[in-house]
């Protein structure tokens, strides 16, 4: 009998569950919300979105062309536009898509090395800086096409976000639209039932779990009512259902550790109520998950558990 041990690098458990997979499950979980953005707000909303795919594709291919690397695309570039333009208003121009995609892809993602070496996350990361560089064209919102008549002008139709009603007029949207999606905002943001289902084709394939979403959405609701604000209108307005289970479980910029992933989900909650509630933005979320990113080593480092008979250098048994 042959008894040679062979050694390998590692991995030595394989799985289907590749980069490629992942990103598939990710895009088919984002038809929803996508179907939504554009049924709530028209044709504009198909533009950015259309837009913003091709601008991410583009920008990787060149990169990759720089880089003399002829690795095949594996579907980050498309979840990367996709998102970004989710997160934008249908009422930006055609180039804030083009801007908002180079800063993804060229300068959070392939300037740390590409898929798995970028410590923030691409679409929030072009977000953030579409936001304080263009907080015009950012911040313009468009009144849902499906609350209008045919025969008004929809490009001339702007209405406030929900949660910019209830900071500046103290003005609460009724449940049903947030819901539905009948109400301002990002095209991506509105529907939380589209949402939902997404989430859940994403938990059905085992691609995210409950340990950051949930306690994040949980931790808003507490705190929300530890404010003696509304709970249930805080976690539907805005982009909280969006970057709880799309953006704030991204792998690369998320613990690795079970108790990291949970301290990262209420650390996320705790950060959007008080953006939302005393910083100057109606909104948290983006910069909530953001900030977080930048805590990922330390809360994989401060969570890892420790190895079986391990003891720190210089102490006795």
């Amino acid at each position: 009998m042959d008894e040679r041990f062979y050694v390998s690098a590692p991995p030595h458990i394989k799985s289907r569950y590749d980069a490629r997979y992942i990103m598939h499950q990710v895009i088919i979980a984002l038809i929803p919300p996508t179907i939504a953005g554009i049924v709530i707000f028209g044709f504009r909303a198909l533009l950015v979105i259309l837009i913003s795919i091709l601008s991410s594709i583009l920008w990787q291919r060149m990169v990759l062309s720089v880089k003399g690397e002829k690795r095949p695309l594996d579907g980050s570039e498309i979840v990367t536009g996709l998102l970004l333009a989710l997160n934008l208003s249908p009422l930006v121009p055609w180039w804030i898509p083009v801007v908002g995609t180079f800063v993804a892809i060229v300068l959070a993602k392939e300037l740390f090395g590409g898929l798995g070496f970028n410590i923030f996350n691409p679409a929030l990361i072009a977000r953030a800086f579409l936001l304080v560089s263009w907080p015009m064209e950012m911040t313009t919102w468009m009144f849902p096409s499906i609350g209008v008549s045919q025969a008004t002008p929809l490009n001339g139709i702007t209405q406030a976000t929900p949660l910019t009603l209830l900071k500046l007029q103290h003005i609460y949207t009724p449940y049903i639209n947030l819901f539905l999606g009948n109400r301002g905002g990002c095209i991506g943001e509105t529907s939380v039932l589209a949402l939902l289902i997404g989430a859940g084709y994403l938990f059905f394939r085992g691609v995210i779990d409950w340990k950051i979403p949930i306690p994040y959405i949980f931790t808003v609701g507490v705190l929300s009512l530890v404010f003696k604000q509304n709970p249930l209108f805080h976690i539907m307005a805005g982009g909280l259902i969006l970057g709880a289970f799309f953006m704030a479980t991204d792998y690369t910029t998320t613990p690795i550790t079970k108790l990291g992933r949970i301290i990262f989900g209420i650390s996320c909650g705790v950060i959007t109520v008080l953006i939302r509630l005393f910083g100057g933005y109606p909104e948290g979320v983006s910069f909530s998950i953001l900030f977080m990113n930048a805590m990922t080593p330390l809360l994989d480092r401060w969570t890892i558990p420790k190895p079986f008979g391990y003891r720190p250098l210089g102490r006795n048994i």
